[in-house]
């Protein structure tokens, strides 16, 4: 066939085509090692569901982890990958995502890798607002060096390294992320897939820095640490929903209600007040103040007057991403300077000669 100027034009106008491929191809040849009974196979169950739906070319996903039980991830997804260092996966991650600000980029960490030692990693990533979704699988629990406390375990929790009961307080994650000027924030668990695929497909479609915060049991170490909110038994009574636009309701027949009394949550009977829906607390996405209260939702489940843990999206922002502005520095000082000589940088502007 002769191609004529027409047709090559219109060849480079058109978009790239993205091959198709489906959870099977995600799946590696390496053997899990996880606990059997872990939640992290339910994890990895749904990034494989979901990732094939993104339109994302395969060579163009990135998956970096640091150290833990969870940091295994990479080995178990069929994509580009990393098993860094303890803490450190932010950081290795912003680097990828500012010289290749194209790739699709999920960090996988836990509370201990994330909270802890990588603290200070995770806080700037968050404020500086890359390109990339951060998956935090917390267990309350360091399960890969066999049972020692985490930032996020609870005051009081018996573990190896505290025999008479943690006396720190505990990090709330989603609190620490509105802190830090989070742009995305979000809440799921390990036993309730659709919610979590729903949460993973929200986060890729952010353009900015995703925290995705999930409960993960450790049924060796830290059994049941999550068992309230994922039980069907108690599940409805102590979680609540979250849907932009929607009313905060909850309740075992969706007959408890929240509702603001000035900045002050309250809970709601439906059937004893005679209020509707319509009457409680609408969740707005974008509201940085009323997300700031939900992510207090933190009570103790058996403490008598508890509010029930929010599951969903906390808080949406637009913002430009980090990558995008260093691009744009970057381009303006190669315009007003030229692109420039390492040689001449290194070498200085001076010299000196040493008799």
């Amino acid at each position: 066939m002769l191609l004529t100027t027409h047709h090559l034009l219109l060849t480079n106008h058109m978009e790239p085509t993205v091959e198709k491929f489906t959870n099977k191809d995600l799946v590696t040849d390496q053997e899990i090692r996880w606990c059997p009974g872990c939640g992290d196979y339910s994890i990895v169950k749904q990034a494989q569901t979901v990732i094939p739906e993104l339109g994302i070319p395969r060579e163009n996903i990135v998956f970096i982890s640091g150290i833990g039980c969870s940091s295994r991830f990479p080995y178990y997804m069929e994509t580009y990958g990393m098993h860094s260092i303890h803490g450190r996966a932010t950081a290795i991650a912003s680097g990828l995502k500012g010289s290749r600000p194209e790739l699709s980029v999920w960090i996988v960490t836990g509370d201990g890798d994330a909270l802890s030692i990588g603290g200070n990693h995770t806080i700037h990533m968050l404020r500086r607002n890359f390109d990339v979704n951060i998956l935090l699988f917390n267990n309350e629990i360091y399960g890969l060096t066999k049972g020692q406390y985490s930032p996020t375990s609870e005051q009081g929790k018996v573990t190896k390294s505290t025999p008479m009961g943690s006396i720190d307080h505990p990090f709330n994650p989603i609190a620490l992320c509105m802190g830090a000027d989070a742009t995305f924030v979000a809440r799921s668990m390990d036993r309730d897939p659709k919610h979590l695929q729903a949460i993973l497909r929200r986060a890729n479609d952010h353009k900015g820095a995703s925290f995705v915060e999930i409960y993960q049991n450790c049924n060796v170490f830290n059994d049941g640490a999550f068992e309230v909110f994922t039980e069907k038994s108690s599940k409805k009574n102590e979680t609540l929903f979250m849907e932009n636009g929607k009313p905060l309701i909850f309740g075992e027949n969706s007959d408890k209600g929240i509702r603001l009394d000035g900045f002050t949550p309250t809970i709601v009977d439906l059937t004893a007040t005679g209020s509707s829906a319509n009457d409680m607390w609408i969740h707005d996405e974008t509201d940085r103040v009323k997300a700031g209260i939900l992510s207090r939702f933190f009570d103790n489940p058996k403490n008598p007057n508890h509010l029930p843990r929010p599951f969903g999206v906390f808080y949406v922002e637009k913002r430009e991403c980090y990558e995008d502005s260093m691009t744009k520095q970057i381009d303006d000082a190669k315009a007003k300077k030229g692109v420039g000589d390492l040689d001449a940088l290194l070498q200085g502007r001076e010299t000196w000669t040493v008799n």
